[in-house]
């Protein structure tokens, strides 16, 4: 279990690595949007390219993040009985959760986007607007995402599980303003 906690803390790191990058992704979508209004308001003008800009950056903090989302344990639960039942409890219903939808989902997910992406890659695809972007590295980013996700819900159910067979700590996510 010690081997498999060690995978655990590599794929936590690599989720923290990720969400440290997009946050620069979210300053970026900031100033473009910033930028953009101004340009337009002040100047009168206006580019696909930058509108584009802003959509392709919040897909990838919004696909990248997903991992650290479910790390910090901020994605939407409905925790309205299980908040009443014991904390063993609570813990299997998160890994039969994460066994029955999380992980069929991020599966099915990247299964049934690959041949999109690939197609998209190799044709290198660009927006049909006027002076758009390429589309590829967008559609890259889906099973980039998933993938990080389902690793994620991987990393999610061996903490639990060692939770349960006592050789590892309560896999509540720790809560920290600087993270």
């Amino acid at each position: 279990m010690r081997g498999l906690l060690k995978v655990c803390a590599a794929i936590d790191a690599l989720n923290v690595g990720v969400n440290y990058f997009a946050r620069w992704l979210v300053l970026a979508a900031i100033l473009l949007s910033a930028g953009n209004a101004i340009v337009r308001k002040v100047f009168n003008y206006s580019a696909n390219s930058l509108l584009e800009g802003q959509w392709y950056l919040f897909s990838a903090v919004f696909l990248l993040c997903a991992g650290y989302t479910l790390l910090r344990g901020e994605h939407v639960r409905i925790d309205i009985l299980a908040s009443h039942l014991s904390r063993r409890t609570q813990v299997m219903i998160d890994i039969f959760g994460t066994l029955l939808f999380l992980m069929p989902f991020t599966v099915a997910a990247i299964w049934l986007s690959w041949p999109q992406v690939v197609s998209k890659v190799l044709s290198g695809e660009v927006s049909s607007s006027a002076g758009g972007l390429p589309l590829w590295p967008a559609w890259v980013l889906i099973p980039v995402g998933f993938s990080l996700l389902g690793l994620q819900g991987v990393s999610e159910i061996i903490k639990r599980i060692a939770f349960l067979m006592d050789e590892g700590p309560d896999p509540s996510p720790v809560q920290s303003s600087h993270n």
